[in-house]
This record gives C-alpha cells, structure tokens and sequence, in this order.
C-alpha cells in the first residue's frame, strides 16, 4: 500500500470512530440534527434548490439531505472553490453533470465578474419557473450542503452584487463567515434581486449521522469541512504532502527567485511591513514553494514506495521549519509546520488540487 493509501485509512478511521460516537460535539451534534430537520422541512417550500459543493471534491462533499431528490429545473448544483480546484478537473466534473443531466455552476465566491454571471444564471432559471408573471412575486432560492463549502460567503456576495445591480441602496446584511466548519447556525434570507424579488436562503452545513468511506473522510478533513482537532493536523499534512509529492505542481516554481527579508535588516523588514512570523506573506509563500520544490526535485527514490515517501515528507519538514522561520529548538515545530502548511494549502497559495476526479478519468 502507498503511503497515501495507509493515511486514508488512518485518517478515515479516526473521523468514522468519532461519527460512531454520538456523544461528540464535532460531528452530528444535536444542533445540526435541529438544522437538518428544519432544512428538509423547508425543501419543499423554496423555488429553486442550489446544493452548494466544493469544487476540489465534487463527490464527497455532496449533500446526503438531498439525496433522493431528482435533477430537476429546481435543483442546480453549484461548484463553490474553484479557484483552488485543478482546472482541468473542473472542466470534466462540469461535462460529466452536464451529461448526468444536471444544471451545474462553477463559482468562486470572491470574485465579483463570477458572481454575477451566476446571477444572471439564477435568474434565468427564475424566468422558466412555470408560476413566474407577477410583478409582486417572491421567489425563494435555498443553498443547502455540508460544512464549509462556503455557501455563507456565497449568499454575501450575491446579496452584494444583487443590490448594486437593483441600485438599492441601505445597510447591507451579512451571513456569518467563518474558516471553521459548523458556524452557521440558523436559516437567514438575503435579497438578491428585484422585479421579481429574488431571496437566497443561507442555511447551517449537516453530514449525515455516519460516513463509512474512508476515501470521503480524508478528503472532507483535509479540505477542512471537519475541524482538524478531529484527526490531527501531523496527519492531514502529511496526506497532504503524500499528494503533492505525486502532483507536477511543484514543477512551476522552478525558476522562483527567493527575493524576500532573508538578508534584510529589521528596519528594512517593518519599512517593507514584511513579518518573519506571518506565513502568508508573500517572500515566506515563496521561500516555502521554493524550499519544497528544492526537496522533491532533488530526492531520489520511488515515492510509491510507502516507506520512501515517508522519508521525503520527513525532510520536508524539517526544511519547512526553517522557510516557516521557526526557531530551530521550537517546541513542537512538526505541528506547527503542519498548520501554517495546511493553511497555505487550503488557500490555494501551494497550487490546484481536485481530490475527486471525474469518473470518466478513473
């Protein structure tokens, strides 16, 4: 077995022990049975259903509540995350829904050019609704999914962009966005257009009371749809790393200078505001795609092999405590390189990963 392959398992094992348990406040906690109950309630009164899903893992993160609900001109999946998903991917995932029958989107929620054409897209679904023909009409849309994919922030930017195509003008609500998983906690609406009156419906993320695929668990943790308290930050790194290591990703950052503080004074440090300790600037970004390219390109060995792999990602963390600025007898520098790695990772700032690839590619 590969060393990808042994932490899968270890790390699905971990996350389905937890789901085992009823008792744990991370997983299917009675505040998200409470929000599953009154999601389904709601199913059959919305217009339009947009089951929101990340992009990197379009499979694992769809949403079990709406299982056994048929495509249809009122459930439209959206792919949330694609800037981080590998592109080629993305393009293969959008034919193979568009060839299940399925209306598909791919969104990033941040960008403003992407919002909009999703809400042109919204409302020309809208227009083909049969009831649609009053003026006074109120159509209501609800995204609904796991954790984390993102369907706050995406309820905020088309409330945004809805309201300065409307020209509407007064304080502008929000939706609580948070990095963490499982913050959302009530059913909020949010108007996105007008004439008619187009209303979004952002609601709390729910899994299913277990998960028995192990292959699913891993790629839920490491993109941080589960908090990673549940398995471990050490061990979503290293499958991460497991995956990198295999990628060409690495490969574009060959020609990466390492212009940064590393010879500068602390003066010219604060003048530049550049900050040894702040991971996600750019010149420690840069040092750190450097540093590992310099680790995989010049290591020698058959990374299938489950022990030449952990070998490599050993030294690769040895040498991210120094591109991180860790001091070298840093207590607990492994975790700590785990974490800042992770974040750069889920950030989009270490390349483009799709975790599930598209069926007609396996």
């Amino acid at each position: 077995m590969t060393l990808k392959g042994s932490l899968v398992q270890k790390i699905g094992n971990a996350i389905m022990e937890v789901a085992r348990n009823k008792g744990s406040t991370w997983w299917y906690t009675p505040h998200m049975a409470a929000a599953s109950r009154a999601i389904t309630e709601r199913i059959p009164l919305v217009d339009i259903l947009l089951e929101v899903r990340d992009a990197r893992i379009p499979l694992s993160s769809a949403c079990e509540l709406i299982k056994h609900h048929s495509p249809s001109s009122r459930r439209i999946i959206i792919l949330n995350k694609t800037d981080l998903a590998n592109h080629i991917q993305l393009k293969e995932w959008l034919k193979y829904f568009e060839e299940q029958k399925c209306l598909v989107f791919g969104v990033n929620s941040h960008n403003k050019d992407n919002i909009k054409e999703l809400l042109n897209f919204l409302r020309a679904r809208v227009r083909e609704l049969p009831k649609i023909g009053h003026g006074d009409q109120t159509i209501t849309l609800m995204l609904v999914g796991i954790p984390n994919v993102g369907k706050s922030a995406l309820a905020n930017s088309l409330h945004q962009i809805g309201r300065i195509s409307a020209a509407e003008k007064g304080r502008l609500k929000h939706a609580i966005v948070s990095p963490h998983p499982g913050e959302t906690k009530n059913i909020s609406g949010l108007k996105i257009a007008s004439h008619p009156s187009i209303y979004v419906l952002d609601t709390p993320g729910a899994f299913p009371t277990e998960i028995l695929d192990a292959d699913v668990c891993s790629n839920l943790a490491l993109t941080g749809a589960i908090r990673d308290c549940l398995v471990g930050e050490v061990d979503l790194a290293e499958y991460f790393l497991s995956i990198f290591n295999l990628s060409d990703e690495y490969k574009k950052w060959a020609n990466l200078s390492l212009s940064g503080a590393d010879d500068c004074s602390e003066l010219e440090r604060r003048q530049k505001r550049q900050y040894l300790t702040d991971h996600t600037q750019d010149f420690i970004v840069n040092k750190v795609r450097r540093t590992l390219f310099e680790a995989v390109s010049s290591f020698n060995g058959n990374l299938r092999n489950e022990e030449i792999m952990l070998r490599l990602i050993k030294a690769e963390f040895s040498v991210l405590r120094d591109a991180f600025n860790l001091p070298p007898d840093s207590d607990d520098y492994v975790r700590k390189v785990a974490a800042k790695l992770l974040n750069l990772y889920r950030t989009g700032r270490l390349g483009h990963y799709t975790l599930d690839l598209a069926p007609n590619n396996n």
